[in-house]
């Protein structure tokens, strides 16, 4: 078949669920992940035949796309940082809006010379600890979480990335402390409250880890209330907190660090104008 022909059926299919332009980034991906073809290919031959073998792998990414599975997790890899991330069902596919907060906490600390001691709290896919410690290749990185699913794909991507990662299976709410003291601590823990639901995607919602989105809409700062404590008094005389925030609770966030004594308190919106990430220093 004419890789032209199943380009259009893809539209053809997927048009009425996506829009246009993300289609074309779908299939696209997909040639380039399957066939090994660039985007431009088309342009460049437009009677390109693909065999039948190589058709296959595509209309099964396309009857998953039909059913709202994200194409990163049909693909099994994402980028983040410029760095290749396995994905599955057990792990949040990585935001750009996440990226944003790496790129503070390196540019904060570009000039640090001496050894640092990181902990990331709640592992994910290890986008957050991994991109650290690859950029900061001095740097301790240590990063928690409850899920060993989780702790297994990041694992995963630490081997792929040649960066060393301690990582610890505990949950942040059950901890009082793990022995030292951390120069930065960081966390995008669960934030989305189960009343903004409806606001949501279902691919995000039906395929997506629900113990990494959401919380309660009566304790919707339990992870954050409890990781600041926990930085309180675990972190290093002008130790650093980082947090990605949910959007509409960024000043009752921000009270969290007043109450427990952090200064030079900073909020910062990201790319869409929404408030994201919030920042505090140890007194």
């Amino acid at each position: 078949m004419l890789l032209q022909e199943i380009k259009n059926i893809f539209h053809k299919e997927l048009d009425v669920i996506y829009q246009k332009e993300e289609v074309n980034s779908f299939f696209y991906l997909l040639i380039e992940h399957h066939l090994g073809l660039q985007r431009f290919v088309l342009v460049m031959e437009p009677n390109l035949v693909v065999k039948k073998t190589e058709e296959s792998p595509l209309f099964e990414a396309l009857s998953k796309l039909k059913l709202d599975i994200p194409i990163q997790y049909i693909i099994g890899t994402t980028e983040f940082m410029d760095l290749e991330f396995i994905v599955n069902e057990n792990v949040l596919i990585p935001r750009p809006e996440t990226e944003e907060l790496v790129r503070w906490i390196l540019d904060d600390i570009k000039n640090h010379n001496s050894k640092l001691k990181i902990l990331d709290v709640g592992t994910g896919s290890g986008c957050i600890p991994i991109s650290l410690a690859k950029h900061l290749p001095n740097a301790e990185v240590f990063t928690i979480d409850v899920s060993s699913a989780a702790i297994a794909v990041a694992k995963q991507n630490a081997k792929s990335n040649k960066v060393s990662i301690a990582f610890i299976h505990d949950s942040i709410l059950e901890i009082e402390s793990l022995g030292q003291k951390f120069d930065i601590i960081v966390s995008n823990p669960p934030y989305v409250r189960e009343l903004e639901k409806l606001a949501m995607s279902e691919n995000v919602l039906e395929h997506e880890p629900e113990l990494a989105l959401f919380v309660s809409d009566d304790n919707p700062l339990v992870f954050y209330k409890k990781i600041t404590e926990f930085a309180s008094q675990n972190l290093t005389k002008n130790g650093k907190l980082y947090f990605e925030i949910n959007q509409y609770l960024g000043k009752e966030t921000s009270n969290l660090l007043e109450k427990d004594n952090f200064s030079a308190i900073e909020l910062r919106q990201d790319m869409f104008g929404n408030d994201r990430m919030l920042k505090g220093i140890k007194n």
